[in-house]
């Protein structure tokens, strides 16, 4: 039930054996999944103030952490499950103060106490272990977490290829307390047919159905695009203020 197959393949993304391997292999390299920070700037910058303290989950070996600090920002706790990938950054980063990393499974990270960060950064995390097995706990596990992490008014933010029929199921649960806007973001290297241009803005929110779908008149321009899901952790008086809906046959 819900499990996302539609970019997996037979890779084991939620496996540390397949990470740790991959890593060994890059050598030192670095790969930022879907979008790079000049693209999601704008996202981040309205959201999350630079003295946020940040979780970047499944950091890898992304410059997304480097990027944000040299843009002001001050405490970013990288979390990701090969360890190998952890010594690597590590050490890279050991003269900037205001990175640190840690080895730890995102579906268990009882290390950290409640409410402990502002925002919590998710760039293919989340997809990733939806290609693993026993994908919708795997989800769960990991979405319960960041949930408990979160401050009340904090900000998950998921940037993922998979659009609200995939992931609002997993997102939009009451448990996690969440008020979630979506956003739409092409690929970095989209072109527009015959070099069209458009005056479409990317930063405006897009207005999700009652069922947590996109609109019917909703188009993508860029049918592999990137969606971007803005989750913010409620306080106690806008939880009081939703409105409850009876359950139907096609929820249940």
């Amino acid at each position: 039930m819900f499990r996302d197959v539609s970019s997996c393949n037979t890779y084991n993304y939620g496996d540390a054996l397949y990470w740790d391997f991959r890593y060994i292999q890059e050598a030192g390299g670095a790969f930022d999944w879907y979008q790079r920070y000049s693209s999601l700037r704008p996202f981040v910058r309205r959201y999350v103030p630079t003295s946020s303290r940040v979780l970047m989950v499944g950091c890898g070996n992304a410059l997304m952490s480097e990027d944000m600090v040299k843009d002001g920002y001050e405490d970013i706790m990288n979390i990701d499950i090969s360890s190998v990938a952890i010594e690597m950054m590590r050490r890279k980063y050991e003269f900037v103060p205001q990175l640190k990393y840690m080895q730890m499974d995102v579906r268990d990270m009882s290390f950290f106490p409640d409410e402990s960060f502002d925002s919590v950064m998710d760039k293919g995390t989340l997809d990733s272990l939806m290609c693993g097995t026993d994908a919708p706990i795997s989800a769960s596990r990991m979405l319960g977490e960041v949930s408990r992490l979160l401050k009340p008014g904090g900000t998950y933010k998921l940037i993922t290829y998979g659009d609200p029929s995939a992931r609002m199921p997993h997102l939009n649960r009451p448990t996690y307390g969440w008020n979630i806007f979506l956003y739409n973001l092409p690929r970095p290297d989209f072109k527009r047919p015959g070099g069209c241009s458009s005056t479409k803005s990317y930063l405006e929110p897009i207005p999700i159905t009652e069922k947590g779908l996109l609109p019917a008149d909703f188009v993508l321009e860029d049918p592999d695009s990137h969606f971007i899901y803005v989750c913010k952790k409620m306080d106690d008086t806008e939880l009081r203020n939703i409105p409850t809906y009876p359950l139907t046959s096609e929820i249940l």
